[in-house]
């Protein structure tokens, strides 16, 4: 089984924007902690980040195309994106809505998500420690 994590805008930044919000952990350790989850569930994961819509809109495009369950943490495009969410209904797997931050404790236009009603399952507020909870739910679970 594969699993894609997609991350959006400025999660590639992490370690260093907001460390008070988003902890110190940079993007290359959120990577390298993902793949780990992978291996030690038997699952491929494939980490991207793109701070480009049109780009997270072809991945999730690839993962439909794929079934290949989804991690996405759409940053930003969460909120406002109606062509990320347009392309994450599309999935024919799991979707997993993922925030390193508690979004409701947050400025009140990051409480609305456009993809927490077509997601299968919404983790938020446990830092960078849920992607994997996330993953081993995914290899757990996905087809049932």
């Amino acid at each position: 089984m594969k699993v894609l994590v997609l991350n959006g805008p400025n999660l590639g930044r992490l370690g260093s924007r907001e460390p008070s919000v988003y902890g110190s952990t940079t993007y290359a350790d959120l990577v390298a902690m993902c793949e780990a989850a992978g291996t030690d569930l038997g699952v491929e994961v494939e980490v991207r980040q793109t701070d480009h819509e049109g780009e997270m809109v072809g991945w999730l495009h690839e993962a439909a195309d794929e079934s290949w369950p989804v991690v996405l943490n759409a940053g930003a495009w969460t909120h406002y994106s109606v062509a990320v969410r347009d392309a994450a209904a599309q999935l024919r797997a799991e979707l997993i809505e993922l925030h390193i931050s508690n979004v409701h404790k947050r400025e009140s236009f990051r409480h609305t998500s456009c993809l927490s009603d077509i997601s299968t399952a919404v983790i938020c507020g446990l830092g960078v420690a849920g992607y994997p909870l996330a993953i081993r739910w995914v290899a757990e679970n996905a087809g049932d």
